[in-house]
């Protein structure tokens, strides 16, 4: 099968110089990895870029941003693939693929670890688990740390660790010119401020340096109970007085067919509390006490575990599906908000679609809001609906229906957003995830290193306007 060698019939633009000086592989539309390269984790959204630069270093990403600019010429940034607005892709654009570049260093010492972008959450995890060390990363084990990182990271021990940026010592940053420059509180440090929480928007970062937390065994697991009002009323009540080293994520949603869940419980309405303790055991199952005496579970699948093992929990989630999302930080989650979401997933268009509740505070809202890009701090929950179905060629309009008449519902108790649960939901969500001083220096800092807005395939910062 033949392809062409130039960006598109729109540009005309030569490839092959690029080509010859990349160390990785450059596929266009017609190669036999193309198809399967474009791919994203949310099946709802298909992209078809000109070209995509499967990138095998950091010289490599310097090559790409080069030759973007100088040409002009549309660049998307892919890491992990998991933007819910499936931004890692962008029709007729050249796109930078980092999802290959995993290397990790580790230096147990120090309790450092440098990461490049295409690393995933249970790819670091695996490797930091032999030295007892670990961070809070995403809560699926094929979330990259490209978008990860940048974006905040709210994840398993987010109570006891912080956000993933709150770990960020330093990190190797390629800007719209195609400079390479390190970014941390000695050396550029807007940058550093600024991609913390600001997503994509300031350069390609091609490795991060990362503070490790001492983590040894945990106390995690599954915690599923039958759910009712009173159920999910005692469990959001108590999560928020619960100690630090307790963090959890419950899923509103029908039993699946997992094996630690009776098979003739499976497709009630349940509580799944995905459940995280660092510390010591007995203390843990003492602050567990309260959940587990909220109803009769469904099934406890609590226990001590490295935690690395929390992923086996979430492997489901890292099957490409289609997908939809709404969501909003909240400091308060009232009753009508809670019936909203009983009756919402009990009727649900697909069985798998859930609603979702993360108890926040801790050590994460012990961090000064303007100290970081990530300025929610102070938030108690994060609630998300989640709108998933497998086949990828059904109609996805009862789904997005679904999940638009329970996001009307409920967004009104919403205080902001997280960028990186957004999907192409339009400026004032945005807006929603940066308060106007944070959004206003960001602004500042994308004039500084992106003027032009190369980097624009994403929740997109505009550059400020020169006064």
């Amino acid at each position: 099968m033949t392809h062409d060698a130039t960006l598109s019939r729109l540009t005309g633009v030569d490839l092959r110089p690029l080509e010859q000086r990349l160390r990785g592989t450059l596929l266009r539309p017609g190669m036999p990895a193309y198809d399967s390269a474009r791919q994203l984790m949310n099946r709802a959204v298909t992209r078809r870029p000109a070209a995509i630069a499967q990138v095998a270093d950091t010289r490599d990403v310097v090559e790409v941003v080069r030759f973007a600019r100088d040409r002009g010429l549309p660049l998307g940034v892919r890491s992990g693939g998991h933007s819910p607005a499936g931004h890692g892709m962008a029709d007729d654009a050249l796109v930078a693929d980092l999802s290959g570049m995993k290397r990790v260093t580790i230096d147990p010492g120090a309790r450092l670890a440098r990461v490049e972008p295409g690393v995933t959450s249970g790819e670091l995890a695996a490797v930091a688990q032999p030295h007892g060390l670990a961070i809070s990363t995403g809560d699926t084990s094929s979330v990259g740390f490209g978008g990860l990182v940048t974006g905040g990271g709210i994840g398993f021990m987010v109570r006891k660790h912080g956000l993933t940026i709150d770990h960020l010592v330093a990190a190797q940053v390629v800007t719209a010119s195609g400079k390479l420059v390190t970014a941390s509180e000695r050396e550029h440090p807007d940058l550093f401020w600024a991609i913390r929480g600001g997503g994509g928007n300031f350069g390609i970062v091609t490795e991060f340096t990362l503070r490790l937390a001492e983590v040894g065994q945990i106390l995690g697991g599954d915690l599923v109970l039958p759910a009712s009002r009173e159920v999910i009323r005692g469990y959001l009540d108590y999560v928020m007085d619960a100690p630090d080293e307790l963090t959890t994520i419950a899923n509103l949603m029908h039993a699946p067919p997992f094996p630690h869940i009776p098979e003739a419980r499976v497709g009630e309405l349940v509580l799944s509390i995905l459940v995280t303790w660092v510390g010591n055991e007995s203390e843990g199952q003492r602050a567990l006490a309260p959940l587990r005496a909220l109803a009769e579970p469904v099934a406890d699948a609590v226990g001590l575990m490295p935690y690395s093992a929390m992923f086996n929990f979430t492997a489901h989630q890292a099957i490409p599906i289609p997908h939809c999302i709404r969501h909003a930080f909240a400091h308060q989650v009232s009753e009508v908000a809670v019936d909203v979401a009983l009756d919402a997933v009990e009727h649900a268009s697909s069985p798998f679609s859930m609603v979702q509740f993360r108890g926040l505070g801790g050590a994460m809202a012990r961090v000064g809001a303007e100290a970081t890009a990530f300025a929610h701090r102070d938030k108690r929950y994060l609630v998300s609906a989640l709108a998933l179905w497998m086949d990828e060629t059904a109609d996805a309009t009862p789904h997005r229906a679904w999940i638009d008449s329970l996001w009307q519902a409920i967004r009104a108790e919403g205080a902001g957003a997280y960028v990186n649960f957004l999907e192409d939901e339009g400026q004032e969500r945005i807006g929603e995830a940066y308060p106007l001083p944070t959004l206003a220096r960001l602004a500042e800092v994308k004039r500084a290193y992106d003027p032009h807005n190369r980097f624009r395939f994403n929740q997109n910062i505009a550059p400020a306007v020169q006064a």
